[in-house]
């Protein structure tokens, strides 16, 4: 009997340290790029021994690998952890790392430049360190693509809110391997400015620096963390996309403006409805028409989107379903209308949100409005973009209030 015992004992010990040990290398066979999936399982072996170095290295924050971003603490522990595996992008072979890093900076007192930087030395030379030197001699290889979520907090109509912020970050192999060898800060920082940074998929210019006129060079930022607040999830990010469109000159609103757009679009939209319909559920009394809004020009498309009782819930959640359920499947439909369309700078997917309720007079009724770059709605259309990247993209407003929205936080409350 007691060898028994001792037996289940040990049996319980090491299952319970094999449960955290979770993988952290995508398997070879779910890459479905044959050139690809060949690297995976060439490197197999380097990338297992890169990710314990990357898991166990003393973070400030808590800091995890995970295919999905901008998670909490305790949703990360049921995300898939598989973060490490090769890719393409822009036509270079790279070596992808994406995971979040449990610590939020405050956007009054830290610049989106230093955000960068003390991501970059907390978490993202860690893991240039630990895979770099086992890939030096891969001649496939031209890059590592990083991409970590952190938060940052800022204020918002008086209330503070803490919102996700996805920095990515595209390093030369030569660049990485110096970074990784040294421990020089000036060589580390170098690296950083030799690489591509993208900070929520929009790419970055990180110098020159902001400095007082009498500073002769801007200093490299020490790798201090800043107090981390709880984080709130929100839909997860796409993987890392090419850089966005240059930014649409400014336009002409006035209202003649709008209705020489309005008469050389007519046939289009004309067609669009027709067609559309059954899908889009357009409001008769309220046709397609060119609309200002933050001095650019919007196509507003005023449309019902209709939920069932079981949704009730409050007024984010509401927006939150109509754009999943309803908004988000007329985005692909709509811009096929509108392929070559430079005139104007986005679409106003105008929505009247409807819930039946149990009785007579019962239903709850709310008006959305999801303001979108058209630039972002193409990105979007091709899958560059999630729905939440969409989101935080443009503007929301709710009743005639803007709000931020945060689509998997929002579905999840249920009362209001």
């Amino acid at each position: 009997m007691r060898k028994g015992n001792a037996g289940l004992a040990v049996a319980v010990i090491l299952t319970a340290v094999a449960v955290p040990c979770r993988p952290q290398v995508l398997a070879p066979t779910e890459i479905l790029d044959p050139a690809m999936q060949e690297l995976q399982q060439k490197h197999l072996a380097e990338l297992k021994a890169a990710a314990v170095d990357i898991t166990t290295h003393n973070y400030p924050y808590k800091f995890y690998l995970s295919r999905t971003l901008d998670v909490t603490s305790r949703q990360e522990q049921l995300t898939d952890q598989r973060s490490i595996r090769f890719a393409r992008f822009q036509d270079r072979t790279v070596l992808q790392v994406t995971g979040n890093y449990f610590a939020a900076y405050s956007d009054e007192t830290v610049s989106q430049n230093e955000r960068v930087k003390r991501t970059y030395l907390d978490v993202m030379l860690p893991i240039l360190r630990a895979a770099a030197a086992r890939l030096d001699k891969e001649p496939q290889m031209d890059a590592f693509a990083i991409e970590v979520s952190h938060h940052v907090r800022k204020r918002v109509l008086g209330v503070t809110v803490e919102t996700p912020e996805n920095v990515a970050l595209i390093v030369p192999q030569a660049v990485a391997e110096k970074a990784a060898s040294s421990n020089s800060m000036d060589d580390q920082m170098i690296a950083l400015k030799q690489s591509t940074v993208y900070v929520d998929s929009k790419p970055v210019a990180l110098w020159p620096e902001p400095a007082p006129e009498k500073a002769a060079a801007v200093s490299p930022v020490p790798a201090s963390p800043l107090p981390a607040s709880p984080l709130r999830a929100t839909q997860p990010p796409a993987p890392i996309a090419a850089a966005p469109a240059p930014p649409a000159p400014a336009r002409d609103v006035a209202a003649e403006a709008l209705q020489k757009l309005q008469d050389a679009y007519q046939q289009q939209l004309d067609r669009m409805v027709h067609e559309l319909d059954s899908e889009a559920h357009f409001v008769a009394y309220a046709p397609p028409t060119f609309v200002a809004f933050h001095n650019q020009s919007y196509l507003q498309l005023s449309v019902t989107s209709t939920l069932s009782p079981s949704d009730a819930g409050s007024q984010y959640r509401l927006a939150a379903l109509a754009f999943d359920r309803h908004v988000s499947h007329l985005i692909r439909p709509v811009i096929g209308y509108l392929k070559q369309s430079q005139e104007f700078d986005g679409i106003d997917f105008s929505s009247t949100v409807k819930v039946s309720g149990p009785g007579a007079g019962s239903a709850v009724t709310e008006s959305v409005e999801f303001f979108f770059p058209l630039a972002e709605l193409r990105r979007y259309e091709q899958y560059d973009l999630t729905g939440q990247q969409l989101i935080n993209s443009g503007f929301v407003l709710i009743n005639g209030e803007r709000v931020g929205l945060e689509l998997q936080s929002a579905e999840s409350v249920t009362r209001q």
